[in-house]
């Protein structure tokens, strides 16, 4: 197995598509792939294979791309030590969640804010359950993308 550069330049490779990569889903918002439509899977499809690329370049060897590919899961692992000991760090990179309803009102600028439709947002609460937005306490874009909320407490 014989590579057509040197292995460190696969590590940085691997390395930089991956903050990258990071950087760019920060910058796209945290609904991006918070839930997986069939245009999602092929972005992601694209993206792969337009990554894959830039990390090994012209080098067929499977080597590069194991070198290429443990570079991103040293980073990543590297990443998410950081994220559990600086709350600071970890919302830099993760972000935070946002308030999307509250006491049975839709906040309509912040469904815009993070290009969710109204419509989305109450596919997520009959996903969870809920029929009328009058049982919502709150509920929250999360910073995964995933939307958590808060149900009223049933009247006995």
């Amino acid at each position: 197995m014989h590579l057509h550069d040197p292995w460190w330049v696969y590590a940085l490779r691997g390395a930089g598509v991956y903050l990258g990569l990071l950087i760019l889903l920060r910058l796209v918002g945290k609904r991006s792939f918070g839930d997986m439509t069939s245009f999602d899977i092929v972005v992601l499809m694209i993206v792969g294979g337009t990554l894959r690329t830039a990390i090994i370049g012209d080098d067929k060897s499977p080597l590069a791309a194991i070198i290429g590919v443990l570079a991103i899961f040293v980073l990543d692992k590297a990443v998410a030590w950081v994220c559990a000991r600086w709350p600071a760090f970890d919302v830099m990179v993760e972000g935070k969640g946002s308030v999307i309803a509250r006491d049975g009102d839709v906040l309509a600028d912040q469904l815009r804010r993070h290009d969710m439709s109204e419509a989305a947002f109450r596919r997520a609460l009959r996903e969870k359950g809920l029929h009328d937005l009058h049982d919502v306490v709150e509920a929250r874009l999360e910073a995964n993308g995933k939307v958590s909320v808060l149900k009223a407490k049933a009247e006995s």
